[in-house]
């Protein structure tokens, strides 16, 4: 009798913890959708509307990436393709380094295993998956003349057919979630979240908390029980710097099955700063896709920055 009356106890003590963990929580509508407020926030007295406008807008993100051309660094390349059981049919573990000497940057690989059919017979990456990777990460040869200004940069498929121009697209999804994407076929208007038809697919909610020891506004967009076929973005939770509102961290999840092609693909990116730069840490990613005309492939990659050197 005492063993369960302290069980009850116990369980209405939790239970008034976790109602006490949302009851502080504030909607508010900023323009025409609805944002959820944690306590703190409604007492930090965040300017909700200049918040999202400044997500909408954000460059630092995609910056974060162009930062890796004007810079040095060491990356450990881990690069698994599975089969439907999650077996590894082929897999490359690499150590390499980024070299940058005046204004021309060239890779060197200090460590590699390879197995399975990663590559066909003449070195090129067999698998669709791996040629983003490589794309985000490798070269091959010294490449001179870039920079990391992204004002008025647009991306574009403009001129570009079959796989460099999916995969330009897939750059698209993959640097500015929840924008427009044109010439995705039966997609293109469900990637917009902010989009005034798509108001009312998702969740928001922006609460403050810690992410790597860094103070952040937390921002998650969770698309709503019911609407999953019409959106692609299932959810994303993206941490911005408290002080900066550069872009700490980000969580993604996209899915969509058009018939003739389908995707399932999960994100992590982790950022850090080196010096004044916004620099990608950590890139993780988990993705099922079947391409048109292409095999379906499921591959796991994990991308691990360090010794920066500006």
């Amino acid at each position: 009798m005492i063993q369960k009356a302290f069980t009850i106890t116990l369980l209405l003590i939790v239970s008034k913890g976790l109602f006490a963990q949302h009851k502080g929580d504030t909607t508010v509508k900023v323009k025409d959708y609805y944002v959820t407020l944690s306590e703190i926030v409604v007492h930090k007295n965040l300017d909700v509307s200049a918040f999202i406008e400044r997500v909408k807008n954000d460059t630092t993100f995609y910056k974060a990436f162009r930062n890796l051309r004007v810079i040095g660094y060491t990356a450990l390349n881990d690069i698994r393709m599975l089969d439907k059981n999650g077996k590894t049919l082929a897999s490359l573990y690499s150590r390499t380094k980024q070299i940058r000497v005046q204004k021309c940057r060239k890779m060197k690989v200090l460590d590699q295993t390879v197995t399975g059919d990663m590559f066909d017979s003449k070195g090129n990456f067999n698998y669709y998956t791996a040629q983003l990777y490589a794309g985000l990460f490798f070269t091959k040869d010294s490449v001179c003349g870039e920079n990391n200004i992204v004002t008025g940069f647009e991306f574009s498929t403009k001129g570009l057919s079959g796989i460099e121009k999916h995969k330009e697209q897939l750059k698209m999804l993959f640097f500015n979630p929840g924008k427009k994407i044109d010439g995705l076929p039966f997609i293109s208007n469900k990637t917009p979240i902010f989009d005034e038809s798509m108001i009312d697919k998702y969740d928001m909610h922006i609460d403050y908390r810690d992410y790597n020891s860094i103070p952040c506004y937390e921002f998650t967009v969770k698309v709503k029980k019911g609407k999953q076929d019409e959106v692609v973005i299932d959810d994303m939770t993206t941490w911005f710097n408290a002080k900066t509102f550069e872009i700490a961290g980000r969580n993604y999840s996209l899915s969509y099955d058009a018939g003739i092609y389908d995707f399932d693909v999960a994100m992590e990116v982790q950022m850090t700063k080196v010096g004044d730069l916004l620099v990608p840490l950590l890139l993780r990613y988990n993705g099922n896709w079947k391409a048109i005309l292409k095999k379906r492939e499921r591959g796991v990659f994990t991308a691990t920055l360090f010794d920066f050197v500006k």
